[in-house]
């Protein structure tokens, strides 16, 4: 099997040598990294993992460049790792060499942000295409050095994936099989992609850790860092508590999808009992929101985008952080227009947005245009 992944990032370059530790696996990286690309041409281009158990995994891309007309050659599946905002481009510059003569697999992990509305709309002409998506990524991954080494964080302890409503029984079970062969974690597939685009994740928690630290009446309000600062570890109450509220937000949400188009979305957790199911023991205290995101071992040493403050001493956060453009301008951005079509009071999450946007000030195009005109009737 031929696997093609869009995006050497640290899930990219992470899932690159975990497949290459599979039998059969052939790996191909297309990345628009120009420097990544000639280190693997004219170097080794062995890519390492660092295990959490202080392992060093490492395996050698078949294929690393910036041509998507030699990355998906005999390709049978595809895996945007890119963000959500890179993604609308991404697919419509690889959508005239995907491969005619097969079915290819094209997912995204993790698949939050409408990737199924998105991938049928823009691939709309090629008919042998399946579209997918994982619910989260199969590991946190952090300190990457691109197209060298990447350090592995937490593992979940399931996988989950779907497939876009349009798709039939058998592209369903070969995904399964796929996936399988990929993954030492087992693969569960859910029954509508919704519960993966509703899924609790960084669309919420980012923008209220953000809200929580330099919002109205926040610590850091118009006030510079003197030191980085981890997201979860040192996450202030007030944005547990935010995020609290958004997540009884989203429910109401999912409550709302399931009574409109007569589906079950039960697998639709609340965020603090997703958590605990996903990370299970290294999670030292999980009795409130607060507590578990501050002692997730598979959390610890993540952190906030902080960039030099221009205008003098200490760091303030980066505005070209994918906490924006990816988890504010599509993620949270999508929830605000499905609670708005179902009808649904979204206060907390509406709050956090409209903040974000006038905080950012840059965003030009987010996840509703992706979303079919007439949803939910078209779902």
């Amino acid at each position: 099997m031929k696997v093609t992944i869009c995006g050497a990032g640290r899930t990219g370059h992470l899932n690159a040598v975990l497949f290459k530790q599979r039998p059969g696996i052939t790996v191909s990286v297309l990345t628009g990294a120009a420097a990544v690309v000639d280190r693997w041409t004219s170097g080794d281009g062995v890519w390492r993992v660092r295990t959490p158990d202080g392992r060093v995994l490492s395996g050698r891309p078949d294929y690393v460049g910036t041509d998507p007309s030699e990355a998906l050659i005999n390709t049978d599946m595809v895996i945007v790792t890119q963000p959500a905002h890179a993604r609308p481009a991404l697919l419509h510059d690889f959508a005239r060499h995907l491969p005619r003569d097969r079915r290819v697999y094209v997912g995204a992990i993790p698949g939050f942000c409408g990737f199924n509305w998105l991938a049928a709309k823009t691939l709309s002409g090629t008919d042998n295409v399946v579209i997918w998506g994982m619910k989260d990524v199969p590991h946190t991954a952090f300190d990457l050095i691109p197209g060298e080494r990447v350090r592995m964080g937490g593992a979940k302890a399931q996988l989950f994936a779907a497939l876009h409503r349009r798709e039939t029984a058998a592209s369903r079970a070969k995904l399964q099989a796929m996936l399988v062969s990929l993954y030492e974690a087992p693969v569960t597939l859910l029954q509508d992609y919704l519960e993966i685009t509703l899924t609790p994740g960084n669309a919420m928690m980012h923008p209220a850790v953000l809200y929580a630290l330099i919002g109205p009446g926040a610590p850091w309000e118009n006030k510079p860092f003197d030191r980085p600062f981890c997201w979860w570890s040192n996450c202030p109450r007030a944005g547990a508590e935010l995020l609290e509220a958004c997540d009884a937000e989203n429910q109401a949400i999912r409550h709302a999808v399931e009574s409109r188009l007569g589906i079950d979305l039960s697998s639709v957790k609340p965020l603090r009992q997703e958590l605990i199911e996903a990370y299970g023991d290294q999670i030292e205290d999980d009795r409130t929101m607060y507590t578990l995101l501050r002692t997730n071992r598979a959390y610890a040493g993540i952190h906030a985008p902080l960039v030099p403050n221009p205008d003098g001493p200490g760091l303030v956060i980066d505005r070209a952080s994918r906490a924006f453009h990816e988890d504010i301008a599509f993620g949270q951005a999508l929830l605000v227009e499905l609670a708005a079509r179902l009808e649904v009071a979204t206060p907390a999450i509406t709050k956090t947005y409209n903040w974000a946007l006038n905080y950012h000030g840059g965003f030009t195009e987010g996840a509703p245009a992706c979303l079919p005109a007439n949803w939910p009737e078209e779902a």
